[in-house]
């Protein structure tokens, strides 16, 4: 419902994957939206990025917190740190929900609305969900009543629980898994997760009050891959075994799905644990205009948004997706110590296709040059780890600062002139991978392409690292140029061919 005066709201982890979906239904409903973020830059890369208030900051730094909350009504936490390593994240939510509970007290915020985890039943409970619940107990802590709302798996294009039915069932036939996949568990489609968001506005009841939020369906891990195999029209085969633990369980996920393994061992010590909704009437008392989806209708949905290639975001959006090192959020500083290998070339095509080429790398396209090296980068990266190869990107064609390219991130985009990545690989030192397309000097050439290799080495072991990869560095990247340049003159000679699009009118371009 629409606010005839529109009341400002505060939203915490605005570049996540649940804040990131958030914000737009609020801008709709007529909220004044103010986002809480660590880089700018990242938000304003969304389409309704230049539509909301920005205060950057870290909820780690308390100092950089209050000027967020300055005449603000509501606040929503949707902040965690799961990508941030095993042994720390559950501190770190603490002093981030302390950090934000403080400012908003100080501020005379009237009310928190927090998303987190359900509580499992059984002794034996995950550090991650445990973590989730703790961090309730943190913001109620104080004078400001609370809404938490408490979900299981979230299912939607792009959200971490799809993305591990999605790859497990797509690529792995016949299916060797342990005996968390028969624990049940209650998935709620995105949309009912930010249905029950936004209504929380409009329910003062829910002040105050923990509220479990579920879809229609009751399943186990085993039932969902099984739904997800039969929309696809796919035959898949499930065999259990009793040895797979949650650390050789997370080794397996991270070597089939784009999740690293220092996300999915928490994660999959979550899913060991039954989280069912007990009073489903509670939700449906307090928000009666909220119609619970089933799995399946939710998995159709999330393959009509992947298939369409529009993700809006992704599980990995969010600055915590980059395991175990918050320090790489940093820019590129050209300083003294930083090591570059500049590479350049003139190609006689228009600038514009030169950067449509360079910005379609990664993902299905590949690598243009040496794809095998890159994969096996990412193998070590894994075994070290790290993220690993990825193998994927939020969209084929568009990019913006902030999204994730296979073991990169997009860090500083201009259009039609920049593209730097920085990497997110395990290294000792922070590497960066840098196309910068002007209009070139040689009359016989019409752009003139530049990359670079930046890295920064983290004392003796990254001066070594760079000297032990500079031959293989050697090999890759001026491949890579060349074949960057063969791909550009294919593109601009198949632009030259297509015949000339038909005029269209304004209604048919909005459609």
């Amino acid at each position: 419902m629409a606010q005839s005066s529109p009341t400002t709201v505060l939203v915490t982890g605005a570049t996540g994957y649940v804040g990131g979906r958030l914000v737009p239904c609020l801008l709709r409903e007529g909220y004044t939206v103010r986002c809480f973020v660590r880089n700018a830059d990242r938000l304003r890369a969304q389409p309704w990025g230049t539509d909301v208030e920005v205060v950057e900051g870290d909820a780690l730094q308390a100092e950089t917190v209050p000027p967020a909350m300055q005449n603000v009504s509501v606040v929503y936490y949707l902040i965690h740190s799961l990508g941030s390593g095993e042994d720390t994240f559950a501190e770190r939510d603490r002093r981030a929900a302390t950090n934000i509970r403080t400012a908003a007290e100080d501020a005379g915020v009237d009310r928190l609305i927090y998303l987190g985890g359900m509580r499992p039943k059984g002794s034996r409970q995950s550090k991650h969900l445990q973590s989730r619940i703790e961090t309730g107990d943190v913001l109620r802590d104080g004078p400001i009543p609370v809404t938490e709302f408490r979900a299981a798996q979230i299912v939607g294009s792009g959200s971490l629980s799809f993305e591990l039915v999605r790859y497990l069932t797509e690529r792995v036939p016949l299916m060797i898994c342990p005996k968390w996949v028969h624990t049940p568990t209650q998935p709620i489609a995105i949309r009912n997760v930010l249905q029950y968001l936004i209504a929380a506005l409009d329910q003062p009841e829910s002040a105050g009050e923990i509220v479990e939020i579920g879809g229609r369906d009751v399943l186990t891990y085993r039932d969902m891959f099984q739904i997800y195999a039969a929309v696809r029209g796919l035959r898949r085969w499930i065999v259990n075994v009793p040895f797979l633990t949650p650390r050789l369980s997370s080794h397996w996920v991270g070597l089939v799905t784009p999740v690293p393994n220092s996300i999915a061992r928490p994660l999959i010590e979550g899913l060991d644990n039954e989280v069912v909704v007990d009073d489903p009437e509670e939700a449906r008392r307090l928000f009666p205009s909220v119609e619970p989806m089933a799995f399946e209708a939710a998995v159709r949905l999330a393959l009509r948004r992947v298939e369409s290639d529009e993700l809006p975001t992704v599980w990995n959006s969010a600055v915590s997706s980059t395991p175990r090192s918050p320090s790489r959020t940093t820019t590129l500083d050209t300083t003294e110590g930083l090591y570059r290998e500049v590479r350049t070339t003139a190609v006689d095509v228009p600038p514009e296709t030169a950067f449509d080429t360079i910005r379609r790398l990664g993902g299905e396209t590949g690598w243009l040059y040496g794809d095998a090296l890159w994969h096996l980068r990412g193998w070590i990266d894994q075994l070290m780890g790290g993220v690993g190869f990825r193998k994927g990107r939020r969209h084929e064609t568009r990019l913006r600062v902030g999204d994730a390219v296979d073991f990169w991130r997009v860090e500083a985009l201009e259009p039609g002139r920049l593209l730097r990545l920085r990497a997110e690989m395990q290294m000792p030192g922070r590497a960066w991978l840098q196309f910068d397309v002007t209009p070139a000097s040689d009359e016989h050439a019409r752009t003139q392409v530049t990359q670079t290799v930046f890295f920064e080495p983290k004392g003796l072991m990254g001066a070594l690292y760079w000297n032990a990869v500079r031959p293989v560095h050697g090999l890759l990247f001026a491949g890579q140029l060349r074949a960057l340049e063969a791909r550009m003159k294919q593109e601009s000679q198949t632009e030259r061919e297509e015949p000339p699009a038909p005029e269209t009118t304004v209604a048919e371009r909005r459609e």
